[in-house]
């Protein structure tokens, strides 16, 4: 399994961006699919993004496309998330996770895990 670090949260104003970064240990991390997930209080722990180890595609949830980009850099062990257009609905903890080879949007899908970080979006 990978380590994976996320930075890049903070304190956003409603139409702001904020770039969130997910760094990885390991050396088979082009081998890691790489998704993102978030959590709001009281709420479920949710897939908002996702990129392949073995698909140059992204995919999103429908309540980020158009808004947020994942994207990685192989070469750097990092995946990132740029965030534009916040809302305050996008307020959680987001959750950088990695599986290795793996595909899917749920939690159970990925078994390696960051700690998170905050993004809170102010009205």
């Amino acid at each position: 399994q990978v380590q994976l670090v996320e930075s890049g949260g903070g304190l956003v104003q409603a139409g702001g961006s904020l770039r969130l970064s997910c760094a990885a240990s390991g050396r088979t991390f082009s081998s890691y699919s790489m998704v993102w997930f978030r959590q709001a209080p009281g709420k479920e722990r949710e897939f908002v993004a996702a990129i392949y180890w073995s698909d140059i595609n992204t995919y999103y949830a429908d309540s980020v496309k158009g808004r947020f980009t994942i994207s990685r850099d192989n070469a750097k062990n990092t995946v990132f998330l740029q965030m534009n257009s916040l809302k305050p609905e996008d307020t959680a903890v987001y959750y950088c996770a990695g599986g290795y080879r793996a595909y899917g949007t749920k939690v159970g899908d990925f078994g390696s895990w960051g700690q998170g970080t905050q993004v809170t979006v102010s009205s």
